[in-house]
């Protein structure tokens, strides 16, 4: 239960990544209160999963969900460069994410 709760928090972490870019700096009233929604829920998730996993693991892939998910959106939504050196690092960030998943 724990990896679920994990990977829910590390999927609003993404959410509220991807709407920082929609809040415009905080000036816009409802993707601004959709955002802050995300962190609270992301943090509240990622406390809940470190009851029962290491501190470090479940930050690292907290982190690394958040890293992947919003560089595809920001390839998809924002016209990022997705050229293949950014792809495998990407790819490299995966590779990690399935590692601390498969030591804990």
């Amino acid at each position: 239960m724990s990896w679920t709760l994990l990977f829910i928090a590390g999927l609003f972490e993404v959410a509220w990544a991807i709407g920082l870019k929609y809040t415009e700096g905080f000036s816009r009233f409802w993707p601004s209160a959709g955002t802050v929604t995300a962190m609270v829920i992301s943090v509240l998730l990622l406390g809940l999963a470190m009851r029962e996993l290491p501190v470090g693991t479940a930050y690292a892939v907290w982190t690394g969900i958040g890293a992947v998910g919003t560089v595809i959106l920001g390839i998809v939504l924002f016209g990022d460069s997705a050229s293949a050196l950014r792809l495998v690092c990407v790819g490299l960030i995966i590779v990690g994410i399935l590692g601390l998943k498969l030591v804990s």
